[in-house]
């Protein structure tokens, strides 16, 4: 059983897109979303430097154009039922649904870009930031967040819980680690997402799905909320819209994948951050980060060697 996921913010680097604009039609795919959303995912992704796409209303949409161009790669003449599951860290959740064909990769462009502006407005009101604190006891890391004012708002499994909240509240963690934790470092993201500082996000994103039609998932959406298998697209709209303000609980992922079987899981551009938490928290669980077109001869055998068993069989029209 193989599982799909996508990153998101902080996974960005300067130039990543470079290698994928070699593959036939991607240049023109990406062209056609930069003019669709008014943002140059081709010189963002291949020119622009680290601050630059820190900005979050350009490294979300650039996160998820990667995405997708990568899994589209990927998964040319491969039947979509080899996958097991899908599932994205935050802002790919939506590479995720549009994967799965909940979305058209157009609309989950043009929500992205609508997610990235409104989230990077609510982050300037207020100077917040996030910081990943790596090992310790989660409930004795979770407690001491809380005491500092924090939220704990990406609990990733493998030993790390992502706080979010003011400047302050960071630099007040810096200085006051919880016991027994090996690491406190700062992320470069611009803002405490999925706390209550990102609620006028939420209410901008909601708006823009509201002439969105989207399809159940083709194969199993593993949500951020809970770790649950959604089924229906509505359901998927609804917690895509709400999880811009709530906890990140990609913990709970891990635990479905491991309840559903997972043998393999590849991470699609710019993977790495997934993959590196899956060895630690999946052993056994063969992983593999898609950072460049090279990669995909080792993805597509990964993909022959753990396809579902739907997509094995000679019935399967997917």
């Amino acid at each position: 059983m193989l599982v799909l996921v996508a990153p998101g913010q902080g996974a960005q680097t300067p130039g990543f897109l470079t290698p994928w604009l070699e593959l036939p039609g991607v240049a023109d795919r990406l062209r056609e979303w930069s003019a669709a959303i008014d943002l140059d995912l081709v010189h963002y992704g291949t020119e622009a430097d680290a601050e630059r796409i820190r900005d979050t209303a350009v490294a979300q949409p650039l996160l998820v154009a990667a995405g997708l161009v990568s899994a589209q790669a990927l998964l040319e003449g491969v039947p979509l039922d080899s996958l097991g599951a899908v599932a994205g860290h935050s802002v790919g959740e939506l590479t995720a649904a549009a994967v799965g064909e909940v979305l058209t990769p157009e609309a989950a462009m043009a929500l992205v870009r609508t997610r990235g502006r409104a989230m990077a407005e609510a982050a300037a009101v207020t100077p917040t930031g996030m910081t990943a604190v790596v090992g310790g006891d989660p409930e004795t890391v979770t407690a001491h967040l809380e005491k500092l004012g924090l939220t704990p708002a990406n609990v990733n499994g493998a030993g790390q819980i992502v706080a979010a909240g003011t400047t302050e509240q960071l630099a007040a963690l810096a200085e006051d680690k919880p016991e027994g934790v090996r690491m406190v470092k700062a992320l470069s993201v611009a803002g405490a997402f999925h706390t209550h500082h990102m609620a006028p996000a939420v209410d901008a994103l909601a708006k823009a799905v509201e002439g969105v039609a989207p399809k159940d998932p083709r194969v199993p959406y593993v949500s951020n909320r809970d770790g649950r298998a959604v089924a229906g697209g509505g359901e998927v709209l609804e917690r895509l819209v709400r999880q811009v303000a709530g906890p990140v609980r990609w913990d709970l992922c891990m635990e479905t994948f491991k309840e559903m079987g997972v043998t393999a899981l590849i991470e699609v551009c710019p993977g790495g951050t997934l993959t590196g938490l899956a060895r630690r928290a999946l052993p056994g669980v063969k992983t593999l980060a898609l950072k460049t077109p090279e990669h995909l001869d080792a993805a597509r055998e990964l993909i022959a060697e753990h396809a579902s068993p739907a997509a094995q069989r000679p019935d399967s029209s997917r």
